[in-house]
């Protein structure tokens, strides 16, 4: 256990020996992403006092409105990546295309990060918790050039940290390298993340699933079949489960993370492909979940992680949380194809 209290920087530092390629750029990169999340916090906490609740009248590339937070997450995380010196490019929800940093010391940089700069926006006017979802590769291309679109295109598995800040009663960072999750909470008396939450283990069950039971009409079989088994009073295993969703998956994925339980995004009828964007939301929970103890998967058994990408924006479906949770839902896909 920690006794004393210990910043997100100096546990970061503490870890560096965990990686004698990085050199300190991980490091560094970590370090501002942290950086980021305390301005965007700043703006989220003061949203009802200022003029940057409500649509920013543009449509991003999923084809959703913007809020005006989105925007500004977008805009700060973009200038912190870059300023870093350590990423060559980023990949956003917000921005059709990859964006390529063209500074001399971006294209010496080492690294490219996908990011949902604020996940569950539709939630921001109501002030229900939201977030930000990122994931850290190495660059396949030549340090020295700019970023190209096959730097993303990577599996999961190739992931070299993934984390996620969500903004909620207090501000949580929570983050993995490979090496066990850890999660830190901001303290605002003096700015600092602290170590709140060493070496995150989840559950191996749970008395959770979160799913958007609204679009019941087009799970599949196997999804309903599944829900009906955790609605049915078992008391050997607690069922009936208890049923949360918030429609944020920062939100929702964390506190199953903490408790125990499953999230579930199927493909349906409208969505085939499922809705949630691979590199930037299921990648990087997928990562924190497995490090952690837990599964992803895409339903039909395949770790999400194995996947292998063909666009930026690519969409999958995501079983997610406790293991043994996502493996009884997986029996019931498998029993009704």
């Amino acid at each position: 256990m920690y006794s004393q209290v210990i910043t997100l920087n100096e546990f970061i530092i503490e870890r560096q020996a965990d990686f004698p390629y990085a050199k300190g750029e991980l490091t560094r990169l970590l370090s501002h992403m942290g950086l980021a999340a305390k301005v965007v916090n700043r703006e989220v906490n003061k949203a009802g006092l200022v003029d940057i609740l409500g649509k920013a009248g543009d449509i991003n590339v999923q084809g959703e409105t913007q809020q005006k937070l989105d925007v500004f997450a977008n805009e700060k995380f973009i200038l912190a990546l870059k300023g870093s010196a350590e990423c060559c490019g980023i990949a956003s929800e917000e921005n059709s295309e990859i964006i390529k940093f063209d500074t001399e010391l971006a294209k010496n940089g080492k690294y490219i990060v996908a990011i949902d700069p604020l996940d569950g926006s539709s939630n921001i006017d109501v002030n229900v918790s939201i977030g930000t979802i990122f994931s850290i590769f190495r660059r396949l291309s030549p340090v020295g050039h700019t970023a190209t679109e096959e730097d993303f295109l990577q599996e999961g598995a190739r992931q070299v940290a993934s984390g996620y800040i969500i903004y909620g009663s207090s501000t949580m960072m929570v983050y993995t390298t490979g090496r066990g999750v850890n999660g830190f909470t901001l303290d605002s008396s003096i700015g600092e993340f602290c170590l709140s939450h060493p070496d995150v283990k989840t559950p191996q069950n749970g008395t959770i699933y979160s799913i958007n039971e609204g679009n019941y009409i087009k799970f599949p079989r196997g999804v309903k079949k599944y829900l009906k088994y955790c609605q049915k009073k078992d008391p050997q295993t607690k069922r009936p489960f208890t049923s949360r969703y918030i429609g944020s998956l920062v939100a929702d994925f964390h506190r199953n993370l903490l408790i125990g339980g499953v999230f579930i995004y199927p493909k349906t009828d409208s969505s085939p492909k499922g809705k949630l964007r691979l590199l930037y939301e299921a990648n990087p929970m997928a990562f924190i979940i497995e490090q952690a103890g837990g599964m992803a998967t895409d339903g039909d058994g395949g770790r999400i992680m194995d996947i292998k990408p063909s666009d930026i924006h690519e969409r999958v479906p995501l079983y997610i949380g406790s293991r043994n949770m996502v493996q009884k839902a997986l029996e019931f896909m498998k029993e009704n194809k």
